[in-house]
C-alpha cells in the first residue's frame, strides 16, 4: 500500500489555509493533518506532531514562516517545508532555504502543481515554481559576476575586460588606457588565467553571464 504522506498546513489567513487544506485532501494519496494559525502555535505543537511535510507561509503574525523553519529543524531535521508565498523576493528565497526549508511555491500556484510539488518534495526533490527559479539562477549569475569582480580581477584586470567586451582591439584598449599593447597582453592572459578559460568568448561569458551592461556598467 502506497505510503500517505502526511502534511500540515501554517498559514494566517483563514480563507487561503482552508482552500489549501481542500486541494490536498482532494488527493487520495496525502491527508492533513493539523493546521496553524501561527508558527508560535506550530512550535507548541511539534513535538507530539507527527508528519512529513510542512506547507508553510512566511509573512504571519508574530513568529514568520522563516523563523518558525529555523526552529523547527533544530528539533525534527527531518521534516521537510514547502514555502507558500507571495513575495518573489531572492532574499526571502534564501534565507527560507538556509533556514532549512526545502522548497518555494508562489500562493497562486496551481492546484495540481502544489500536489505534485507536495510529492516531489517527500520524494527528496526540491520543489520551486519556473519564476523562483529563474530569480535564483539571476541571483546566482549576479553573485558570480560579483565574485569575479570583488575576489578575482583586479581593478586594470576588470578595465581591460570591459574592453574586450565593447569590441575593442588590444592597440585600442592600450590608447584608452595608455598602456602598450604588450601589458594589454599580459593582462589578458592574466585574466584567462584567473577564470579558468582559453579565450575571449569564454572569459566574457563567465564575466557577463547575462550579457556585458548596454550602459557600459558592470
Amino acid at each position: 500500500m502506497p505510503t500517505i504522506i502526511r502534511t500540515a498546513i501554517v498559514e494566517d489567513d483563514d480563507e487561503l489555509r482552508t482552500l489549501i487544506r481542500r486541494r490536498i485532501e482532494r488527493s487520495s494519496d496525502m491527508q492533513v493533518v493539523r493546521v496553524f494559525e501561527s508558527g508560535d502555535d506550530y512550535l507548541n505543537k511539534l513535538d507530539d506532531l507527527e508528519v512529513h511535510v510542512v506547507l508553510m507561509d512566511i509573512n504571519m503574525a508574530g513568529r514568520n514562516g522563516i523563523d518558525t523553519v529555523r526552529e523547527a529543524k533544530r528539533c525534527k531535521p527531518e521534516v521537510q517545508y514547502l514555502m507558500l508565498t507571495i513575495f518573489e523576493n531572492p532574499a526571502y528565497i534564501f534565507e527560507a532555504l538556509c533556514a532549512g526549508a526545502t522548497g518555494y511555491l508562489l500562493k497562486s500556484t496551481p492546484a495540481e502543481e502544489l500536489l505534485e510539488a507536495v510529492r516531489d518534495i517527500h520524494r527528496g526533490g526540491s520543489p520551486m515554481n519556473s519564476a523562483i527559479a529563474r530569480l535564483v539562477v539571476n541571483s546566482f549569475q549576479k553573485e558570480t559576476r560579483q565574485r569575479i569582480n570583488d575576489e578575482k580581477l583586479s581593478e586594470r584586470e576588470k578595465q581591460v575586460l570591459d574592453g574586450l567586451a565593447t569590441g575593442l582591439q588590444y592597440k585600442e584598449i592600450g590608447a584608452k588606457l595608455e598602456l602598450s599593447t604588450e601589458t594589454v597582453r599580459v593582462h589578458v592572459r592574466r585574466i584567462y588565467s584567473k577564470l579558468q578559460v582559453n579565450g575571449k568568448m569564454e572569459a566574457l561569458k563567465k564575466a557577463y553571464p547575462q550579457g556585458y551592461p548596454k550602459d557600459g556598467s558592470a
